[in-house]
């Protein structure tokens, strides 16, 4: 209001950003703003903007795929010719998207939590592989990671992604349409790249700990010692509460855990990596050059570099650290497809999307000490180029969806971890299954 705006933009990074993007529609609705609203980032969707937040506003509302298309819807919001045609179609459009949706889930039916526990992963603890004994228990820190082993395990696929050309990489360059610009594109990142590796631009550090642990119920409790008598932390998982057919469990990650009951002791992993650190030097630099275009492939090679640290500690972990496959021999492109043996969930992605958890695992593995990783209030990590999570070594673990939730699931999560409801709901937001007052 004081500098008079012609556009709002929000950019969401996180799945928090979702819930405050939907607060600050309201509060621009309840001011009484006309201004158009531009919606982005990478948590969100068109579906997001038009199932929540368009509806919210009284104004224009629009989803931008990313900066690059800001500038053509841009121009259609400030010319006084084409405003309002170009208003009235966007609302159609999620009008009808919204119909699409309701369409498609509207009529889902949850189990109760109840029943959904009930109907848990069953495996059978007592005749299935038995715990691997970790190499070590408590962390063990790693900095100034090479960068040449790291670049090794880079998925380029994601990357051609994040620029708007998909394919599957290296296939990607025999496309009719884009091949020759990814090619140019792959020039250009290999000889950033280079410079790099070779003049240490980047630091990789990361830190990894192995905890003996049992679940109980859909937690899982990780103890100081071997004996199991003192609790370090408990770590929360929720439970999948569609409906399935009996032969198809509802996963929560504590199945994947031997139960306390069963009185077979297991141990879980935890991890945290950057190859962030020195980036901000390096966009610096970049930005101040005018130079845009390596100032984002910069950001794009740290977010690749970060990923790939985390499949190479993991398959160390599988192989080395906790040697519970220690004959696998994969290679790079059956390791980017999960051939492997065990997973490494993150908060916030699928199978777990309560950010709040990284809380715990940053205490366990003391993480901002051992490797400069620090979380936001929105526990975001900084460097961006950072990824940390659970390592589970079971054969029949697997990465799933958690899907919607309800509200018999979120009361009883929030009294186990000890938060209000309210503070919970605004957590989970993206999965609920109700709404929220």
């Amino acid at each position: 209001k004081e500098q008079n705006v012609d556009i709002i933009g929000l950019s969401g990074l996180i799945t928090p950003s979702l819930d405050e993007m939907v607060h600050v529609a309201k509060e621009m609705s309840r001011q009484n703003f006309t201004t158009p609203l531009l919606i982005g980032g990478a948590t969100t969707s068109k579906v997001h903007t038009a199932v929540k937040i368009e509806p919210s506003y009284s104004g224009t509302t629009v989803y931008v795929l990313d900066a690059s298309r800001a500038v053509g819807v841009v121009g259609k919001l400030i010319n006084k010719d084409s405003v309002q045609i170009f208003s009235e179609e966007i609302k159609k459009e999620y009008k009808h998207l919204r119909s699409e949706h309701q369409k498609k889930h509207g009529d889902r039916k949850l189990l109760s939590i109840e029943e959904a526990r009930k109907n848990r992963l069953k495996i059978d603890w007592q005749n299935s592989p038995k715990p691997v004994q970790p190499a070590f228990l408590g962390i063990k820190a790693f900095h100034d990671y090479p960068l040449e082993d790291i670049r090794e395990r880079i998925d380029w696929t994601p990357f051609f992604i994040a620029w708007e050309l998909k394919g599957q990489y290296p296939k990607i360059f025999e496309n009719p349409k884009f091949g020759k610009e990814a090619k140019k594109l792959s020039n250009d990142a290999q000889k950033l790249l280079d410079k790099i590796v070779s003049e240490k631009l980047l630091t990789a550090n990361a830190v990894i700990g192995f905890f003996p642990a049992n679940g109980i119920g859909d937690d899982i409790e990780v103890y100081t010692n071997e004996k199991q008598n003192t609790i370090k932390t408990v770590l929360h998982s929720l439970r999948q509460q569609m409906q399935k057919s009996t032969d198809r469990g509802n996963l929560a990650l504590a199945d994947f855990v031997a139960p306390k009951d069963s009185g077979i002791p297991d141990y879980i992993g935890a991890f945290a990596v950057t190859a962030g650190i020195g980036l901000n030097s390096l966009v610096e630099k970049f930005e101040k050059e005018h130079d845009d275009y390596n100032s984002i492939m910069a950001k794009a090679l740290a977010d690749r570099l970060a990923e790939a640290f985390a499949e190479l500690m993991h398959e160390r972990t599988r192989k080395e650290f906790w040697s519970y496959a220690k004959n696998e021999n994969l290679s790079n492109e059956e390791i980017i497809a999960e051939k492997y043996q065990g997973i490494r969930p993150a908060p916030g992605y699928p199978a777990c999307p309560d950010h709040t958890e990284k809380q715990t695992i940053f205490e366990l593995l003391n993480v901002t000490e051992n490797t400069q990783i620090t979380l936001t209030e929105n526990m975001a990590m900084l460097p961006a180029a950072s990824v940390s999570g659970l390592y589970f070594w079971h054969p029949e673990s697997k990465y799933f969806g958690l899907g919607k939730i309800g509200k018999d699931q979120v009361m009883d999560y929030a009294r186990r971890k000890g938060m209000e409801i309210s503070a919970m709901e605004r957590w989970l937001a993206p999965n609920l299954d109700y709404e929220v007052d």
